[in-house]
């Protein structure tokens, strides 16, 4: 038996351990493994490698992905993906595990329902697939953007400023609420919250009124510009305000314990599902527990708010 392993879409922290647990425990069964190079792209343009033991020895504790990624929009036409089948059946490939977000997961349903059995893994920093209770890259990206955000908090009380933070997400609020919460923000804004200046202008004359030195506000991405909100915020307040954008600094760096454990089980479970003779699944877990499910309802199921929505308030 053959598999193949590839890495799409945003690089996440874990997604090496991924990696590795698949090769490794693919090997320890006698099954052949190979790397596909560059995501999807690279399967259509045959980046394929056998992959041994020592070939991924010394990636555990290495953020990105040894493998590339990349984003391939061509691979929702069907003579695309055909290819990629042709370069895996010329190899006698019989299964393939993807590592990835949602995307990655579309591109795995459309192959296993062509007939190549795919199983997909949740590596994102966003945790934006909601069939997986965490996704790998989730918590390291959460301890980059708190590491940041608690260095901003200093200078910010130092000069009693209002300090406006974007991270991550992508429609995603979870890294937002986390980080939020984790960090004492007196203000979290994500879709859930929805976004009202006029509700922020009068939250940030209350921090005034009962003595607050400074303030933190975190955004999610794609809400709204938030330098333009930092200057509007210093317009309408008493406060000297301040905008960062952490950006792609959440991506990289070492990935955290959780998100080694998380990785390294989801691979190795990826490896015995198929052995079990399934394709067209994805990898959950619920609290380090993990399992399966069908593919397209892991696609279709509605992202939940986090919890942490209702404690913020009371908090602060």
């Amino acid at each position: 038996m053959k598999i193949g392993v590839l890495t799409s879409g945003g690089d996440a922290p874990g997604m090496n351990a991924a990696i590795r647990a698949v090769v490794r425990t693919a090997i320890s069964y006698g099954i052949e493994a190979y790397g596909i190079y560059d995501g999807y792209k690279g399967l259509i343009e045959n980046k394929i490698k056998k992959l041994e033991r020592n070939d991924v020895g010394q990636i555990l504790n290495r953020g990105g992905t040894i493998l590339g990624s990349s984003r391939l929009k061509e691979f929702v036409e069907k003579d695309v993906r055909q290819k990629a089948i042709d370069n895996l059946q010329a190899l006698e490939i019989d299964a393939l595990v993807t590592i990835g977000g949602d995307g990655t997961y579309r591109g795995a349903l459309a192959l296993s329902e062509m007939g190549m059995p795919c199983i997909a893994l949740p590596g994102t920093i966003d945790n934006d697939i909601s069939s997986t209770e965490y996704t790998i890259g989730f918590f390291t990206a959460l301890d980059t953007a708190i590491d940041a955000i608690d260095k901003l908090r200093d200078t910010s009380f130092s000069h009693q400023r209002c300090t406006v933070v974007e991270v991550m997400g992508r429609n995603c609020g979870d890294l937002a609420i986390y980080s939020g919460i984790a960090c004492g923000a007196e203000i979290v804004i994500t879709n859930d919250t929805g976004f009202n200046k006029e509700d922020v202008f009068r939250q940030v004359h209350h921090a005034k009124e009962i003595g607050k030195r400074h303030l933190v506000i975190v955004v999610a991405e794609n809400i709204t510009d938030v330098t333009e909100l930092a200057r509007e915020i210093q317009e309408h307040s008493e406060y000297e305000s301040r905008a960062s954008v952490l950006g792609y600094i959440q991506r990289g760096g070492t990935p955290s314990s959780y998100d080694r454990v998380l990785a390294s089980k989801m691979g190795a479970y990826a490896v015995e599902v198929i052995r079990q003779g399934f394709g067209g699944r994805a990898i959950c877990a619920h609290s380090l527990e993990v399992s399966h499910c069908d593919l397209r309802e892991a696609l279709t199921m509605e992202i939940k708010p986090s919890d942490l929505y209702q404690y913020l308030a009371r908090l602060n």
